[in-house]
């Protein structure tokens, strides 16, 4: 069984900037061997895609669990090469920039190390899996570069709609309470917008102008500004297929609906395909959903807490050779 664990979304304003704790994930199941490692051959449609792996907050691209998760791809479809993005080759500064930076900027600097890389430059298309924002991170990839591009992106425990809240503070918790009212209090400034990376998917529905105007990431990646970019919708309706996983039990995520790209404001919740983001198709999810590679999905437990069998399960469907991926009828379970 994988545990993976992530941080509470919010813990305080110094571990933002130094980012010093353990690193999130943590694997606890049976011990995997050989790793298989293999370039993508040319004209050799049994070679599987690339796969590359964007891990979340607080973890690293050298984590244990973020690894094992690489071999379980390698397992699930033999030969598979698995690139893990990263912001620094560094543990620890791959490890702060999941708290500290301009979200923009990071992506920029994937777009430009993926489009570089001797085997990713090469292959036809690459496959990619997102772990908490890491997902929505690897969407903004394919709105605004995607070279390669993205054939498959699984997403699991995304923030697509954002965040309402970091994470509930005890009543005790006076560090917490005081960087949340800090963050709260301060979050469409330039500084903070420029620096502390949950606040750039931060998202409160009772303050869309101030969203709208100052949001340095999640706005834009979203669409949801006067000026829409086409070429991200067109993007996002070119790839095969966008599944989104949430967890049934995720009490980190607040509100864990933001992973299917629901919109929550207070009781009323307000499905994708009721909302103008998808009847306008703002980011393509429409024309990509009428072809069938829209897929929601649940999974069991806690936010990042994943079983082997989940994810060999989506490995086995969504990556693989060029021309053997998952082609399906769209999946309408769970979202009306």
């Amino acid at each position: 069984m994988h545990s993976l664990r992530t941080l509470p979304l919010l813990a305080t304003l110094t571990q933002f900037l130094s980012a010093t704790a353990e690193p999130t994930i943590q694997i606890q199941h049976q011990q995997h061997h050989g790793r298989r490692s293999a370039h993508l051959a040319e004209d050799n449609d049994d070679t599987p895609l690339p796969v590359v792996i964007w891990h979340g907050l607080g973890d690293t691209y050298t984590a244990e669990g973020i690894q094992q998760v690489g071999q379980l791809i390698e397992e699930a479809n033999p030969g598979t090469f698995v690139y893990f993005i990263r912001l620094d080759n560094t543990a620890t500064n791959d490890r702060r920039a999941t708290f500290y930076g301009n979200v923009t900027e990071q992506i920029a600097k994937v777009c430009e190390d993926l489009a570089a890389h001797p085997i990713l430059s090469t292959a036809p298309a690459i496959d990619a899996v997102g772990f908490s924002q890491g997902g929505q991170f690897l969407r903004g990839y394919v709105e605004r570069c995607n070279t390669p591009p993205v054939r498959n992106l699984v997403t699991f425990g995304s923030q697509h709609n954002g965040i309402l809240d970091y994470r509930a503070c005890t009543t005790t918790d006076w560090l917490c309470r005081g960087a949340m009212a800090l963050l709260h209090g301060n979050t469409w400034t330039s500084f903070v917008q420029s620096r502390l990376v949950p606040a750039q998917y931060f998202r409160d529905p009772a303050d869309l102008d101030s969203y709208l105007e100052y949001s340095n990431f999640l706005a834009d990646i979203n669409n949801e500004r006067a000026v829409k970019n086409e070429t991200y919708a067109r993007n996002v309706a070119a790839l095969e297929n966008l599944v989104l996983y949430i967890f049934e039990d995720d009490t980190t995520v607040i509100p864990k609906e933001t992973g299917w790209f629901e919109d929550v404001d207070g009781d009323e919740t307000t499905p994708l395909r009721a909302r103008k983001l998808y009847k306008e198709d703002w980011i393509g999810l429409r024309a990509l959903d009428r072809k069938g590679g829209l897929k929601f999905k649940t999974t069991p437990g806690e936010h990042m807490q994943l079983s082997d069998k989940t994810l060999a399960e989506a490995f086995k469907e969504f990556f693989g050779p060029y021309k053997t991926s998952s082609s399906r009828e769209p999946d309408v379970a769970g979202e009306l």
